[in-house]
């Protein structure tokens, strides 16, 4: 597929271009155990990818969300800095966002995660001279599966809701709002969801890395 019209890139961080989902996963059990609350991690890892405004309420109904969620989600940011060490650009990452770039598309990192969650990764990847913006959870009330992020994405870059976009992320819950917002949604497989799960919420390509997805650019939206 090829294609000549510049495009905008909305592309998911925390989990798209860094390694961090399973760790997420970990904080959430940590910070759920603190204040009282086991969950098994896998249920947790379901979850990742959708907001930690939402999350709560998605494990364990609006009650759990009323007894522990504001405390459970200060405690998951307490317990993920201390794994931010160890959350690693996932292969090929940066040579992504330059390939975006060197075929004349727009780039806008999308994530509503903590900013200085977003710091960070934006140094792991040495991206900040490469993307136009990025936005965190201080840009965005309502998180994934909303499509208020992606929307809010475009907005950094002054274009309207139904300008011309593609959306890169790694979970279900990117490809639903991606779905939402009218974009495209092409998925690596870090998110650790089924091949069925991402197809049938709406994904037209897969890819195992950031890598992968560079080797293929050519043949998506976004050649």
């Amino acid at each position: 597929m090829r294609v000549t019209k510049s495009l905008i890139a909305v592309i998911d961080v925390d989990g798209t271009l860094i390694d961090s989902n399973y760790h997420h996963a970990l904080a959430w059990y940590r910070a759920l155990r603190s204040v009282g609350e086991i969950w098994p991690v896998w249920q947790l890892h379901r979850l990742i990818g959708m907001g930690g405004d939402q999350l709560v309420t998605a494990l364990g109904g609006e009650d759990l969300e009323r007894r522990v969620g504001d405390r459970a989600r200060e405690q998951q940011g307490r317990e993920a800095d201390a794994l931010l060490d160890e959350m690693a650009p996932l292969p090929g990452a940066r040579d992504l966002l330059l390939a975006i770039k060197e075929r004349g598309h727009r780039l806008v990192l999308a994530s509503s995660g903590k900013e200085r969650h977003v710091d960070a990764f934006l140094d792991k990847l040495d991206a900040r001279d490469i993307a136009d913006d990025w936005t965190s959870s201080a840009d965005v009330e309502a998180s994934k599966p909303a499509p208020d992020l992606l929307h809010v994405a475009l907005k950094k870059l002054g274009a309207p809701p139904d300008a011309a976009s593609v959306m890169v992320g790694d979970s279900v819950w990117d490809v639903e709002a991606a779905k939402r917002a009218g974009m495209p949604a092409i998925v690596v497989r870090s998110g650790g969801f089924g091949d069925d799960e991402l197809r049938d919420a709406g994904a037209i390509a897969l890819y195992d890395t950031p890598r992968d997805l560079v080797k293929a650019l050519d043949d998506t939206p976004l050649a």
